[in-house]
């Protein structure tokens, strides 16, 4: 599966992109953003408060309890403001 990090997400992590191969026991796209977590500081500072990041499967927006099913592609997104 490819993650995709976009404005600030990818800033932290210091990634625009990477293959990653989640645990089989993530199921959710939020599954896989807490597995991240614990890859290291960086993606801990990323995503230290993950109920505001935005999650994106093959380019579809969706909620963290969303199945990933068979997703080639997860996108990370801070909350994004008007303006």
């Amino acid at each position: 599966m490819k993650a995709v990090y976009f404005a600030w997400v990818r800033e932290r992590i210091g990634k625009t992109e990477e293959d990653i191969a989640p645990p089989a026991d993530a199921r959710t796209a939020g599954d896989v953003l807490n597995w991240l977590i614990t890859r290291g500081e960086e993606y801990a500072y990323a995503f230290e408060n993950p109920k505001v990041i935005r999650i994106a499967l093959d380019r579809t927006h969706v909620k963290h309890d969303t199945p990933l099913g068979d997703a080639r592609e997860i996108a990370f997104f801070p909350p994004m403001t008007g303006g």
